[in-house]
């Protein structure tokens, strides 16, 4: 069992000088796997202060300068991806192979981040004006637990490549997680106080980032309503901000679609990192003239979703991260049922023979209506609603009518047919025909799922901001 009591200040690690101490629960069998000592308010502002006199320095590299510093992160941490699945099976409960391919997503943002700014051109120069993209300054980044070591990386990516020093705050659950890393970026060798990191809690830490006025620019991955108050508090200070939050994704299946393919598709976008992802695909909209074939595919398909130890490689479902996310499933699953949706598969309580972990039976509710509870509220778990229509216009206002527009899917044999209903959808990202990703495409959301954009240069450009010199 480790015990972790320090954070990382100004290129050192320092002692808390907040004393709470936390421990990490394995979700799997709810052994104690190590401690926290959580940072303060002290804490968050000794590390704002290491950030905010490197940014004088910092803020005046090359390009050359800061390429050099990706490779390097890169480099180190590519040399650790065993080491932090690891960390995330064990602490998190993040099945193996998602927990590979996170941290490997994770790792990899550095050389993307490298290759977007390679080709960024950070000076624009017409007639006598010269437009330069100059770093915000300061950046608090704070990030979730569903997926650690994508969000640190990525956005410690994104703010050193724009110039940013940075100040992160790690979800208070992954400290484990955190650890591995810092411990491997510290060999990176990278300057003093560009990067900082303090263990604590949201409305300590965070909140101290977000009210401190030395802090320009917060990236934030959370719920919503945090992303709310993030976006209040900050005003006061003229935060910059970038806010991915939660998620309700519509799936479209059209009448056209290869069901025998398509629906296996859907349950494993449904149920990605155990339902645990504001990408999941939790509404699938399916013809109406189909439903009967649907259910019993579905039924079918439900065979290979195995429940059980993250690290066998073929568990589909490990447990819910806490007990508390445990239950905040079931409640969501008993409302359905309240509600009169029908439970096709799943239902409430744990998996027979794993009482002891926080697992949860991979639950898919047929006959609902978008205006149900578990239809329009992100639940966070391996519960997926379907939806049936008449017509596409019909599907694309249902998918439409939801407070989110993070992500979506749309399925069907007609591509060009398939993409028409993809622009019509009001999200961030919307796939056809299966689950992909481009790590220089946009990643962000419509309406409730957040402001700004990261991944590539888009991420890049969200810490910088144009000056223009004219002569």
């Amino acid at each position: 069992m480790r015990a972790i009591t320090k954070h990382y200040i100004d290129g050192a690690f320092v002692e808390s000088h907040g004393r709470k101490v936390m421990e990490s629960i394995n979700p799997t069998n709810q052994q104690v796997l190590g401690s926290v000592m959580l940072g303060d308010e002290e804490d968050a502002r000794r590390a704002i202060g290491a950030a905010k006199r490197a940014f004088q320095t910092y803020s005046l590299t090359t390009k050359r300068d800061r390429l050099e510093i990706l490779r390097r992160m890169h480099e180190v941490t590519s040399a650790r991806i065993g080491d932090f699945t690891h960390a995330m099976v064990s602490e998190y409960g993040g099945v193996s192979k998602f927990a590979s391919l996170i941290v490997q997503t994770g790792v990899e943002a550095f050389r993307q981040a490298e290759k977007a700014l390679q080709s960024l051109q950070l000076e624009r120069k017409w007639d006598k004006t010269t437009v330069l993209l100059a770093p915000v300054g300061v950046a608090g980044l704070i990030t979730a637990w569903n997926a650690n070591a994508l969000f640190v990386c990525l956005k410690t990516a994104s703010a050193l490549a724009a110039g940013c020093t940075v100040v992160l705050k790690p979800s208070e659950m992954s400290f484990l997680q955190t650890q591995v890393l810092l411990d491997c970026l510290h060999e990176a060798e990278l300057p003093n106080g560009i990067l900082n990191v303090v263990n604590g809690l949201g409305d300590t830490v965070g909140a101290e980032l977000v009210r401190n006025p030395d802090v320009h620019k917060i990236s934030f991955t959370g719920s919503a309503t945090v992303g709310e108050k993030i976006m209040r508090d900050g005003a006061a200070t003229m935060k910059r901000v970038t806010l991915e939050l939660g998620g309700k994704s519509p799936n479209i299946l059209l009448d056209d679609a290869d069901f025998g393919k398509a629906i296996p598709m859907a349950l494993g976008i449904a149920f990605l990192n155990s339902g645990q992802a504001c990408a999941a695909g939790t509404r699938l909209l399916v013809p109406n003239s189909r439903l009967d074939e649907v259910k019993r595919t579905i039924i079918d398909a439900m065979r290979a979703f195995a429940v059980g130890d993250p690290a066998d490689p073929k568990t589909a479902v490990g447990p819910m991260v806490s007990k508390k996310q445990y239950e905040r499933v079931q409640s969501y699953i008993r409302k359905g049922i309240e509600e009169g949706a029908e439970v096709l598969v799943g239902g409430e309580g744990h998996p027979r023979g794993l009482e002891s972990g926080n697992f949860v039976k991979p639950t898919v509710f047929a006959n609902v209506s978008n205006d149900m509870t578990i239809a329009q509220e992100e639940i966070f778990g391996p519960v997926l609603s379907v939806i049936a229509y008449d017509t596409v216009d019909e599907a694309v206002s249902i998918a439409n009518d939801s407070k989110y527009g993070l992500h979506a899917f749309v399925s069907g044999t007609d591509v060009p047919r398939a993409r028409r209903v993809a622009g019509q959808i009001l999200a961030g990202r919307v796939v056809i025909n299966g689950m992909r990703d481009d790590p220089q495409a946009p990643w962000g959301g419509f309406k409730h799922s957040g402001i700004g954009r990261e991944y590539g240069a888009f991420g890049i450009e969200a810490f910088l901001e144009p000056r223009a010199i004219l002569e």
